[in-house]
């Protein structure tokens, strides 16, 4: 088994030829640290608005060796922090409109996708979650009564039996789905993202660290960069920025993906229509069927190294490895001889209330946005769009969504961040392990930390 190597995407694809580095101090319009899929479609769409604007984007190491990387390549329209966080504060229309803005871009990155010639396996099959214990069904059902009383959500209810005609999850009691979601070959994506912006003109500077990001000014190991607007797209590595350290809290996540599996496998498995998959237990997995016929599957197994300490190669312990190799063998009883070919890791950024955010503050010319927990495919693209949009001081619906300018206080210092974090994914796991037993229904505890998490 391969361990780490930044992820399986990377490996199946081959690493990037390494683009220069910063050469010296530059002046430009807008300086984007981070090239990701944030960074990337913010470079993007400010390009393809305004093509004479000069624009570099620096990178620690390459581009989308982060989170966009490694992800579990789900392109789904979740609200990072849900609705009824942006219903309270701003009203359910904005709530709604946020929402509709979410499925239409699920939508605008096959679209972008398509007319850029970036081939990233991309199949939209709708989000498949199951339910497979008591508990979990009473979530799942709750869930799908909540979700009938807001509109964009388009959801359908599978009972037992029709959910396991569609994929054949062990011990299905129900499942969930709506058609707002595609699977994706992430590495794939940002790599043709990359070259697209720069086919447009974007300069992009890899191997170079951002030491500290002041108004109108970067400082890196290779110069300075002296930029009208700056773009802090930094998501899990946010916290290795001087004065930054406490905004959002970096977050591990593990992936494994099986090798290859024979077609007899998979007709038992019936999971055929391009669905990305997951559940309804507190620490929840995701997954995908590969375009080359691997399951490749993920949970937060350790999440949270003391300190705010983020990973370099994505290797992975090898305790998370045998969870996420268990969850599959439950799942899925016919892939017990199958080999796991590789594991890797990856780190995203959580708020203090879990709710993802774009924004500008104008008068230091920064301009930001991240803080996905874990489901920001989509969520980068509207990132990306609405930063170029409140840059360029464009009075777009998308730059009035409730989720611009919205700002939360810091994490607070060691060692109760990793107490509370800790903590909360040992609540998790406990209620889950209950659950599973049928010895509970929700843990009170995992109430408390859904509630602290920002998860209900």
């Amino acid at each position: 088994m391969l361990n780490g190597d930044v992820s399986h995407w990377w490996h199946e694809i081959g690493a990037p030829t390494p683009r220069p580095e910063l050469p010296g101090d530059l002046t430009v319009d807008v300086a984007v640290v981070g090239a990701g899929y944030t960074g990337l479609w913010t470079a993007y769409y400010l390009k393809k608005a305004r093509p004479a604007l000069r624009i570099a984007v620096i990178e620690q190491r390459h581009a989308g060796y982060g989170a966009s990387g490694r992800n579990g390549g789900w392109l789904t329209n979740s609200i990072t922090g849900g609705r009824e966080r942006y219903a309270s504060g701003h009203g359910r229309d904005a709530a709604e409109r946020f929402q509709r803005a979410m499925n239409e871009t699920v939508d605008e990155v096959i679209r972008v996708a398509a007319a850029e010639g970036i081939d990233a396996d991309i199949v939209k099959g709708g989000e498949f979650t199951v339910a497979r214990t008591p508990a979990q069904e009473a979530r799942l059902r709750a869930f799908a009564a909540e979700e009938r009383a807001w509109r964009h959500t388009d959801l359908t209810v599978l009972e037992a039996a029709e959910a396991t005609a569609r994929i054949a999850v062990r011990d299905t009691r129900a499942a969930v789905w709506h058609p707002h979601a595609a699977r994706i070959q992430p590495a794939r994506l940002v790599a043709g993202l990359a070259e697209a912006v720069e086919r447009l003109g974007v300069e992009i500077y890899e191997r170079t660290t951002v030491q500290e990001i002041a108004p109108r000014r970067l400082t890196t190991d290779h110069g300075t960069v002296a930029a009208e607007h700056i773009v802090r797209a930094t998501e899990g590595f946010t916290a290795n920025l001087k004065g930054l350290h406490r905004v959002w809290l970096p977050m591990n996540s593990s992936l494994i993906a099986t090798e290859p599996l024979p077609a007899a496998v998979w007709d038992e498995l019936r999971w055929s229509g391009g669905e990305v998959l997951g559940d309804f237990a507190h620490v929840y997995m995701y997954a995908q069927r590969t375009a080359d016929d691997r399951i490749a599957i993920g949970g937060r197994g350790k999440p949270y190294r003391y300190g705010s300490r983020t990973d370099t190669d994505g290797r992975t312990p090898l305790s998370t490895v045998q969870t996420l190799e268990g969850i599959l063998h439950r799942f899925f009883p016919a892939t017990a001889g199958a080999a796991i070919e590789h594991a890797w890791s990856g780190v995203l950024g959580v708020p203090r209330d879990w709710a993802a955010t774009v924004g500008l503050d104008r008068r230091t010319g920064i301009a930001w946005g991240g803080g996905y927990v874990g489901t920001g495919v989509t969520a980068t693209n509207l990132a990306g769009r609405t930063i170029a949009d409140l840059i360029l001081e464009h009075d777009s619906e998308i730059a009035g969504l409730p989720w611009v300018n919205h700002r939360v206080r810091r994490w607070e210092p060691e060692p109760l961040r990793w107490i509370a974090t800790t903590g909360l994914y040992a609540a998790y796991g406990m209620a889950d392990r209950a659950e599973a037993a049928g010895k509970a229904t929700t843990s009170p505890i995992a109430r408390i930390a859904d509630v602290v998490t920002g998860r209900h």
